[in-house]
């Protein structure tokens, strides 16, 4: 349980980390985004914006121009209306999944009888068959529900993958061009690897250890004699081991890579205004203060395009993380109501149900945060040589 909600904190941090951020840029029409934006090509990352609209735009606030340059402008986005449209989104959802619901619900009320029959009568050969049918349909019908939520957080993952390799090639560029060239050619490969690793680990190693761990608990639930709970616990603890070590060892590679870069960058920076300003006579004081002028724009306009960036890698997760929320809430929903006939395994089985899919939602919501991290990481690794200059 603990495992969906640190899932549903790193959301959330992600928008706090928006709100603020967004406050900080006061009035956008007199920044030098507007004066570099003809030069600056953003069309990687607009596809992205433009699919998220044609995909979810009735749930997202309207805007004139599906470009991440006018999102800096306040151009209809904004923190309360992504918000709302984030609710309404849940509530389709779970509506949605009404008709899982009502099939969830009528073959757990079959098989509670069944188990009464059972209890009732001592030639129960018959009802043992109906029940065991039942619980084979509800296991069908979950491991169809984990293969959707599975489904949802892979093809999330191959966006946030796809999204990433596109923005950060614009990113270290901007970067570079404020000065921070060791940054950018460190980060560059580091981010690239760090991005293909671990989200094929997390589809290739995690998901298959929660899926299977499922079925195992699920299957021991039914059987008396042969229990495998053990087991199923093992993996689904495996499973989150691993996801917390990849969450560890991207965050020692992305801060060591970026404060090296960054340090470096900045000492050199100032070397270089030095030198200008006192070997060059006459104008190399005019030439040092006009290489502050340049930098701090670029910065200033790479800060810029990693906040758009940043937002449209929040969505990206966020909706798919919804639809899997949905269904964790449906099949939780059916065990609650189906306590009060009794302690049987099926209530049991559709609890693990609910679990594990929460454990899909958090293992995707945690590579969400890595990449988010990861912009986050390049945006700080050029601020720290302005600190050091």
């Amino acid at each position: 349980m603990n495992r969906w909600r640190i899932g549903i904190l790193a959301i959330l941090l992600m928008y706090l980390s928006l709100t603020s951020v967004a406050l900080a840029v006061e009035n956008p029409s007199s920044s030098p985004v507007n004066s570099l934006e003809p030069s600056i090509d953003t069309s990687e990352v607009d596809k992205f914006l433009q699919d998220l609209i044609r995909q979810y735009g009735d749930f997202l606030p309207s805007v004139s121009s599906p470009h991440i340059l006018d999102l800096l402008r306040g151009d209809g986005f904004t923190v309360q209306g992504v918000l709302l449209g984030m609710l309404k989104f849940l509530f389709f959802e779970i509506m949605h999944n009404s008709l899982l619901l009502g099939s969830i619900l009528i073959l757990a009320v079959l098989a509670a009888l069944l188990e009464n029959l059972q209890n009732a009568f001592e030639r129960n050969t018959v009802s043992q068959v109906g029940f065991a049918v039942i619980y084979i349909a509800l296991i069908i019908l979950s491991v169809n529900s984990f293969m959707t939520a599975t489904g949802y957080a892979k093809q999330a993952i191959e966006a946030m993958s796809s999204f990433m390799m596109g923005s950060i090639p614009l990113l270290l560029t901007l970067m570079a061009s404020s000065g921070a060239v060791t940054s950018a050619g460190l980060l560059y490969p580091t981010v690239v690897f760090v991005v293909n690793a671990f989200a094929g680990l997390v589809t290739t190693v995690v998901f298959p250890l929660i899926f299977f761990s499922a079925i195992l608990l699920m299957v021991s639930e039914f059987s008396s004699r042969y229990k495998l709970s053990q087991l199923g616990g093992f993996l689904r603890t495996t499973g989150n081991w691993l996801l917390g070590a990849f969450f560890v060892i991207f965050i020692g590679i992305m801060t060591v890579k970026g404060a090296m870069g960054g340090v470096a960058d900045g000492i050199a920076l100032r070397t270089a205004k030095f030198a200008t300003s006192t070997l060059i006579p006459v104008v190399g004081k005019m030439f040092s203060d006009s290489i502050d002028t340049v930098v701090g724009a670029s910065m200033l306009v790479k800060n810029s395009v990693g906040v758009g960036g940043l937002l449209i890698l929040a969505l990206l997760c966020t909706f798919p993380a919804l639809k899997i929320i949905s269904l964790g809430i449906v099949y939780s929903l059916s065990g609650a109501l189906m306590q009060p006939l009794g302690n049987s395994p099926v209530v049991s089985c559709l609890s693990t149900i609910g679990k594990t899919l929460f454990i899909i939602f958090s293992a995707m919501a945690t590579v969400g945060f890595m990449f988010f991290l990861s912009v986050t990481m390049i945006l700080l690794a050029g601020n720290i040589q302005l600190m050091v200059r």
